[in-house]
């Protein structure tokens, strides 16, 4: 039996620890490798709340800025218990719920300045841990984005952690853009202010942009065993400099990324997506559901300042009760740059597309939360666009219904490393139209299990987007065969977590 250690910020095996795909990750790779007879400990911070309901194991003590550290470990409630699968979240006052998903904070002024404090605590938490044997003899460490590669400084450098040398360690990269750059000093979110005294490697630890400053998501790239991106596809476009908008590749590591592919290190695994002991809702209910939901969010006081946009939102949801759209196209995301960047730089687009839907008696709906610029642009078109149904919350129920109940899924995100919105859509047998790019390029075939838009230049794609959505409202009403046969070539695709995880152990793990 081999021993695992996963770290990372969001683990969805445990209840309010999810804002993106990494929780669905860290929830079901663990399940996996447990079924290979393996044994798998995932720790995540307790962001002054998870630990709540959870049972108190042991206390860690560690220096940090000169001074000595105490964090508890608890073990942690699953959702579904899996055999030898113990999930763990660490507790510090200093480790805090930030705005997004109660999971980040958002320092505008100084970027990555909160999440810098208390991912160093984590880590140096973690690192003590390990130390202190409370997950057994461990073979592999694997890491997760930015926020966890502080272990592999503490590997490298720190006289206390050297024991970490004997294991092999992961770096799943999901999200390359977001990557945890800070000052190496002469500030209180600082590399020296935190291990006064440790000795290091400016030039291995550094931004090449910003040479005073360490680069987090560098140092997980430069340091593991190995790299992992979430789609094979992605591990292509970061190795090539970004050319914003039209591309967006390596963010300025792309060298970092050459190399550690020259040296083997670097491997593109799709992730996978679940296909059973699923949420199966019933069909036909979807406006029910937002009209539910929405009733809700208005009895929520952290609802009030938007209840009466919400109310507008009920309104519209009403007339469809009694006299259901022709089409819906749909989308669910937060509204981010990365997500809906075409849509906010080109609202004349959108506007043309829902004149288009407007046509044929179609709505598009999109749910989420985010960017206050992005929210305030939808709300503002939802306003003078009937058929554009803004859910401005999060829902799971209302998710699933729209996963459900949708005819085109739209996914224009401007990169992605993977994405599971299509692979979720199209596990109902709904076609997605995606941008080309990333794990997109990997999910959906235009013409075949569904439509992408592409463009050498942003104007290209604009105009290729909106051609394209036109081109699949044509074969959806002139062509139903066909469109049947992209929804069972869509239905039958499986991006299975049994395939990925088997790539896993071969090649990331290379047991």
């Amino acid at each position: 039996m081999k021993h695992f250690l996963f770290v990372a910020a969001e683990n969805d095996a445990i209840a309010h620890c999810k804002a993106g795909g990494m929780g669905d990750v860290v929830r079901d790779v663990p399940r996996h490798i447990s079924d290979q007879g393996d044994k798998v400990h995932i720790v995540v911070p307790a962001y002054s709340r998870l630990h709540k309901d959870a049972y108190f194991r042991t206390h860690l003590n560690f220096e940090l800025r000169g001074i000595t550290y105490t964090a508890e470990l608890y073990e942690a409630i699953p959702k579904k218990e899996y055999n030898n699968t113990i999930h763990y979240v660490i507790h510090h006052p200093e480790i805090e719920a930030g705005a997004i998903a109660h999971i980040y904070h958002d320092d505008p002024k100084e970027p990555f300045y909160t999440d810098f404090i208390k991912f160093t605590i984590f880590c140096t938490a973690v690192a003590e841990a390990i130390k202190k044997g409370v997950f057994g003899d461990l073979d592999i460490v694997h890491m997760h984005d930015w926020h966890t590669s502080m272990l592999l400084f503490l590997k490298e450098f720190h006289p206390a952690y050297s024991l970490l040398s004997s294991m092999r360690f992961v770096y799943s990269i999901h999200n390359l853009s977001i990557q945890g750059i800070r000052p190496f000093k002469d500030n209180y979110a600082a590399l020296e202010t935190w291990y006064p005294g440790v000795p290091y490697d400016e030039e291995l630890l550094m931004d090449q942009r910003y040479q005073d400053c360490i680069n987090l998501m560098a140092v997980g790239i430069r340091l593991a065993d190995a790299v992992h991106t979430v789609s094979p596809s992605y591990m292509e476009d970061i190795m090539k400099p970004s050319d914003p908008p039209e591309f967006i590749g390596g963010e300025g590591l792309e060298e970092d990324l050459v190399r550690a592919n020259t040296e083997n290190r670097l491997f593109g695994i799709l992730n996978g997506s679940n296909y059973k002991d699923i949420r199966s809702p019933k069909r036909k209910l979807i406006y029910r559901n937002i009209i539910k939901a929405i009733f809700i969010w208005l009895q929520q006081e952290s609802k009030k300042y938007k209840a009466d946009f919400l109310a507008h939102t009920g309104e519209k949801v009403v007339e469809f009760l009694g006299a259901p759209p022709d089409f819906i196209c749909s989308s669910v995301a937060r509204l981010t740059e990365q997500k809906f960047y075409f849509l906010k730089r080109s609202p004349e687009a959108f506007v043309e597309i829902l004149n288009k839907l407007e046509e044929v008696n179609g709505v598009f709906m999109l749910l989420g939360t985010g960017a206050p610029e992005y929210e305030e642009l939808f709300r503002e078109l939802s306003h003078k666009q009937r058929n554009f149904i803004f859910i401005n919350a999060q829902s799971e129920d209302v998710i699933d219904s729209i996963y459900l109940e949708t005819n085109l899924y739209f996914m224009p995100s401007l990169f992605e490393p993977c994405g599971i919105s299509q692979m979720l859509a199209m596990r109902n047998g709904n076609p997605c139209l995606v941008h080309h790019t990333g794990g997109l390029k990997d999910t959906v075939k235009d013409g075949v299990t569904g439509f992408s838009f592409d463009g050498e230049s942003y104007d290209d794609k604009i105009q290729d987007m909106v051609r394209v959505f036109e081109k699949a409202l044509a074969v959806y009403f002139n062509d139903r065969p066909q469109w049947k046969q992209i929804q069972s070539n869509a239905k039958k695709m499986r991006f299975t977590w049994k395939n990925s995880v088997a790539e896993y152990y071969k090649r990331l793990y290379q047991l």
